[in-house]
């Protein structure tokens, strides 16, 4: 083997997947010392994995990639689905869909996502808080546009910073990339079984025209697909958390420890051990409408053969409902019973507690709505100067928004309750957590006529970001294949997070029960939506009443007129959202970033074995100003049993925050083709991710939602570092055969500057706490320490003060103390390191048609965490093993492809619920996708694919199995399609 052959074999194969990647058949044709190459036809899943195979073997560095099947045919239907097939990529998955990934154990916000090699802006919406989010997600993207994706697992110079995990690049479809004309049309029908209420069948449309003209002088690209889909979800939840505490403890001294009497509870905890009680257990059934708009559109023109410039433009917009039931029962912490596991973490196998009066069940319902836009427009312009320079000039302006659409906001919740719970019994013994309740003496259900209306919560989350990026590269070549890459840019990035919320705290009930007709209310069952062990029990409490959520708004808003804790929504009343923004949570950030880099590349033979080295460096320089909206708070309010709030003045005030970094990192690529066809490489590099915005926030946000030991507030630090990896990779590689290889490597990845926190304890606007002075004492040692019956008491003996405002216990300045906040500051302070190993093999079985693909990686941390102890932990989320299994078949017009996924157990979170310090489990979930295709003639193609298939469930759990979080049952989801290709 020689350096010539070798070149020559490359020049072969990159002439039979140009061929493939157009999707025509003929013949690729070559002459290499009188030998003929004979007829070669690649198309469909053999291409598109001979071409992936191809971008892996030739690129610098470690490099994975996906390619187009056939023009608008990508391998999945959802990016992030087909991202999960690579070696050591991961996803999350939203309402049974791909939506953001995790790479090499590194989550969403650790990765950067690139289109055509711009960064990309990133937005996101979440439930009760202003977004933070830097993660891209895959969902607002059709796969039908996408011609391939990249998956950069090194850093290189030239790479855009921002991925410690990865850099991933999306490519659209460019027209004189493909010369002459090519078009794809398809119609797709999608039955989700996840979905209840909806529509059997909802509609996919989706098309692609690309041509040239003038000699191929001139090209146009234009892609679009138009989706529709409903889906649902049923979940078991104890989402309020729970609390932990050490055995030693009990209810005497801690708000929800259990007794030391051990005829209450069977094997009690140990004094040593750590127990955990639920805070809630409820069941919820959700429903999703969800529309998705893709529109992509590329000109190109080369007016002489050494310049081409490209103007595009990418639109996508995601239009999301969404509406929810559900049922809770929330535990107050009286006097309880139980069973218990054995320690050193003991969880309880079964929870009870009992009431002297009964209890609420409460019930709720939301409809809210969201849009997620992207916009991205650019130009680029290529000029070959001479044989040895090339200028590339490319320029791009990008947003990103998610905002609410509804006036009830982006999220929203409106809860009714009846007091039927003498006894609530939980149990946790199987997969499935079981809630029962037992009913007052001579009841045996829930009577509709009891129902009265409760708190209602709407709430407006919006998040855009805009980015101007500006990029002048070029290629310097030399003799002897030697080159060098040089270039500049300038980032400069706007993003803006906001969040209100309008709240009315009338969780314990408002009015009487004869408000509202019983026959409003419609009563549902629970056992029925679930196929999960444990939800079959007799025991389960198995009925709920649903009810219209628009039409309870609108009688709620004429009956109940009295304010909320919060300032009205835009509607003038407390039954819709705000947009008034300033007012609670409204924050700015700006990144203005310069870069500069060259990489030297070097081609040549060492004792006649063909080496490859990239060496590069680049420099950035950041620049950070944050400005956020400090709303002002002068009152604390009481306003059921264990809700507190915050009222504020509706005055606000911005305050400004500057911070910034410089950073130099260096990158080195080698690799040896030490036998033919045998390639070893090995990457040292050093790459940075930017803190969340959340993190890097001008000011303090004050959660106006407080607790009877007082109330939380976080506060940014804009001259936060980035984090800042130092990564080294080893690998092996063998093409044995077409779109064949085998594949082994280890990684290592050293980051420094991960972000923890610090809690301040601080007495901020100096306001007074209602159940913190000399009312809450005389009251408890009149009645004792049920929270009802605390309130019940300072209403009789104080309600004629104007410190008590209807069933609102307001805080008395000077006499009830402050209240003390807990504020979370965030700082680095914390190393890690990050280290695992990737296998894949994909092997085609000669010319049968079958082949096989497997991978597995396995990673290990240092940051895992400690469920032994109580205090805070910052692990690194997301971290898990992963493997595929696909077999498919690639014949005579057959296509099939069985896959399946599967992602080991991994920490989402550090706390939940309430906040406390308690860690988030995904449990180890895999799945089954399908997919058939047939090609009815050349040009058209029927096809059915299937996904979770075997109707997987997805749990989640605190530090024990039993102390379970959420179950959430989905549901297959079929398509059923035909697609043209001219």
């Amino acid at each position: 083997m020689n350096k010539n052959s070798s070149f020559k074999k490359k020049l072969i194969a990159t002439a039979i997947s140009s061929y493939a990647l157009a999707g025509f058949s003929g013949a690729a044709m070559a002459q290499d010392e009188g030998a003929i190459l004979e007829e070669v036809v690649v198309t469909g899943i053999l291409g598109s994995l001979n071409r992936a195979m191809d971008i892996k073997r030739d690129s610098q560095g470690v490099v994975d990639a996906i390619a187009a099947e056939d023009i608008g045919k990508f391998p999945d239907t959802n990016l992030a689905e087909s991202l999960q097939r690579i070696t050591g990529v991961s996803i999350d998955r939203a309402n049974g869909e791909g939506s953001r990934v995790t790479v090499r154990g590194f989550g969403a916000d650790y990765n950067l996502v690139t289109l055509n090699g711009r960064q990309m802006p990133t937005s996101a919406l979440e439930e009760t808080s202003a977004a933070a989010t830097r993660s891209f997600d895959f969902a607002n993207l059709a796969a039908e546009g996408v011609s391939g994706v990249e998956v950069y697992k090194t850093s290189r110079a030239s790479i855009p910073t921002g991925g410690i995990g990865a850099t991933i690049n999306i490519l659209t479809n460019r027209p004189l990339d493909n010369p002459g004309l090519s078009a794809s049309f398809g119609l797709k029908g999608v039955i989700d079984e996840s979905t209840s209420r909806g529509a059997d069948i909802t509609p996919e449309v989706s098309g692609i025209y690309s041509n040239t003209f003038a000699d191929d002088t001139f090209g146009i690209s234009i892609s679009g697909s138009y989706q529709e889909r409903e889906s649902g979800s049923r979940v078991a939840t104890t989402a309020a958390g729970w609390h932990t505490f050490t055995g030693d403890q009990d209810d005497t001294n801690s708000w929800g420890g259990i007794s030391q009497d051990p005829n209450l509870h069977v094997n009690r905890p140990g004094v040593d051990d750590l127990y955990s009680v639920p805070q809630q257990l409820a069941y919820a059934f959700h429903e999703v409408q969800r529309t998705r708009t893709n529109g992509q559109l590329a000109l190109q023109y080369r007016p002489v053969n050494n310049v081409t410039a490209t103007v595009d433009y990418t639109y996508s917009k995601l239009d999301v409902k969404q509406q929810f039931q559900d049922v809770s029962a929330w535990f107050n912490f009286g006097p309880s019973t139980g069973v218990w596991t054995d320690g050193p973490i003991s969880s309880p196998l079964i929870y009870a507690e009992q009431t002297e009066n009964p209890a609420d069940l409460a019930m709720g319902a939301g409809n809210f709505a969201r849009i997620n836009e992207n916009h991205s427009m650019g130009i680029n312009v290529e000029w070959l100067v001479n044989d040895r320079l090339t200028l590339e000039l490319d320029a791009h302006s990008s947003d990103a928004e998610s905002r609410p659409n509804s006036p009830y906001g982006s999220h929203n919740a409106f809860g009714v309750a009846t007091w039927v719970r003498n006894e609530t019994i939980a149990d946790f013994t199987a997969d499935f957590p079981i809630l029962q309740v037992v009913y007052p003496e001579g009841q045996d259900g829930i009577e509709p006529n009891d129902i009265l209306v409760a708190g209602s919560s709407f709430r407006n989350s919006m998040m855009r970001s805009e980015i101007d990026q500006i990029h002048l590269s070029g290629k310097l070549e030399f003799d002897g294949g030697h080159s060098i890459d040089f270039g500049v840019m300038h980032t400069d990035v706007h993003n803006r997070s906001a969040y209100a919320n309008v709240q009315r705290e009338e969780w314990g009930g408002v009015g009487t029960p004869d408000d509202i007709d019983a026959d409003f209310w419609t009563r549902e069952t629970i056992a029925d939506r679930f196929n999960i062990p444990g939800s079959d029990s007799p025991l389960l409490h198995n009925e709920y009443y649903s009810f219209d959520f628009d039409e309870l708004v609108r009688r709620a808003t004429d009956m109940y007129p009295e304010p909320g804790i919060t300032p009205a929504g835009d509607c003038g009343t407390w039954y819709c959202a705000s947009s008034d923004y300033a007012n609670q949570t409204d924050r700015y950030v700006r990144e203005d970033t310069f870069s500069a880099y060259f990489q030297f590349n070097m081609d040549f033979d060492v004792y006649n074995m063909p080496v490859n080295v990239a060496t590069g460096m680049r420099y950035e320089s950041t620049n950070v100003t944050s400005t956020a909206a400090v709303p002002v708070f002068d009152r604390v309010v009481w306003a059921s049993a264990n809700e507190f709030g915050l009222i504020g003045t509706g005055e606000q005030d911005y305050t400004e925050l500057t911070g910034g970094y410089n950073k130099l990192m260096p990158s080195i690529d080698v690799s040896v083709e030490v036998i033919e066809d045998v390639l070893v490489r090995a990457s040292l590099s050093e790459s940075l991710a930017r803190p969340s915005y959340s993190a890097i926030q001008g000011g303090t946000s004050v959660a106006q939602n407080a607790r009877i030991n007082g109330g939380t507030a976080s506060r940014g630090n804009p001259d936060l570092l980035p984090y800042e990896s130092m990564n080294l990779d080893l690998s092996a590689e063998w093409y044995y055969d077409f779109a064949s290889y085998v594949s082994a490597g280890w990684f290592r990845k050293d980051v420094k500057n991960f972000i923890g926190s610090t809690i301040l304890e601080e007495q901020l606007f100096d306001l007074a706490h209602p159940a913190q002075g000399p009312r809450y004492e005389e009251a408890v040692a009149a009645v004792g320490n049920d929270a009802n019956d605390i309130r019940d008491y300072i209403f009789e003996n104080y309600g004629d003060t104007e410190f008590v405002d209807g069933n609102r216990i307001i805080g008395i300045p000077g006499e009830d103390d402050p209240i003390i906040f807990d504020v979370t500051v965030p700082i680095n302070e914390r190393d890690a390191v990050v280290y695992g190993w990737e296998f894949a093999v994909q092997h085609m079985f000669g010319d049968t048609g079958f082949g096989v693909i497997a991978n597995l990686t396995l990673v290990e941390s240092g940051t895992d965490f400690d469920d032994l102890s109580l205090d805070e932990q910052y692990p690194l989320f997301g971290l898990s093993d992963s493997a595929n299994l696909i077999g498919f078949y690639d014949r005579d017009g057959l296509q099939a492809r069985l896959a399946y996924n599967w992602r080991d157990k991994f920490i989402a979170a550090g706390a939940h619920g309430t906040g406390y310090p308690n860690p988030v489990y995904v449990e180890a979930y895999g799945q089954f996708d399908l997919s058939l295709s047939y090609d009815v003639t050349p040009q058209l193609t029927v096809f059915a694919e299937g996904i979770n298939i075997s109707d997987e469930y997805m749990r989640q759990h605190s530090r024990s199995k039993e102390q379970v979080m959420n179950v959430t049952q989905l549901g297959p989801r079929y398509n059923l399609g035909v697609r043209y290709t001219f």
